[in-house]
């Protein structure tokens, strides 16, 4: 079975997913600079949300670049992590909207782990899909910023029970981590895959 359909449905998802989280942020009814200051939670939880979408739509890009075929446990796992993307329109505001309190804090977190297992089941089908010389397994090596990652958000979840705003450095600090551009794919395939 090719990828073709799997990758539009996904960034079709993902395309949603954006513009579902930039329509909940309410404008203003007042010209002024004081009244941005109720939104600038908002905002900025937006715009965190924003860049875990970018870092996602960019590995699955990449992930299933590597990929030659997609099995139905793919399909599965793909709607997995699909799913768990989907929440973050609704994590987004409500962590926002309610200026970063601890137990939408903690949800963030929450729906940030459940992404990345789902990624890291998605990302073990297409391995085994593949064969255990694959491009992608090659690839990705030991994969310490996805071995990390959940520690990290578990950390993130935990600390978040103590200071909300703990808890969100470790939300932005994993999302640094994965700026970083990664580009063992790219090489994977440039030495002849």
């Amino acid at each position: 079975m090719g990828k073709g359909r799997l990758e539009a449905f996904s960034d079709g998802v993902l395309a949603i997913i954006i513009t579902i989280m930039v329509l909940e942020m309410k404008v203003p009814h007042s010209p002024t600079f004081d009244a941005l200051g109720p939104v600038v939670p908002v905002f900025l939880s937006y715009v965190l949300s924003f860049v875990y979408v970018g870092i996602y739509w960019n590995n699955h890009h990449h992930m299933l670049h590597a990929s030659t075929k997609v099995s139905g446990r793919i399909l599965w796992a793909n709607l997995h992590l699909l799913f768990w993307l989907s929440l973050l329109p609704f994590a987004t505001g409500w962590m926002g909207e309610n200026h970063f309190a601890a137990l939408p804090t903690g949800f963030y977190g929450i729906v940030l782990l459940g992404a990345a297992l789902a990624y890291g089941i998605l990302q073990r089908a297409i391995i085994a899909a593949q064969g255990p010389d694959s491009i992608l397994k090659r690839a990705i090596g030991s994969d310490w910023k996805g071995r990390i990652s959940p520690v990290l958000y578990l950390c993130g979840i935990a600390l978040t029970a103590c200071d909300q705003r703990w808890g969100q450095a470790v939300y932005v600090l994993v999302a640094l981590m994965w700026l970083v551009p990664d580009r063992r794919i790219e090489r994977t395939m440039a030495h002849g895959g």
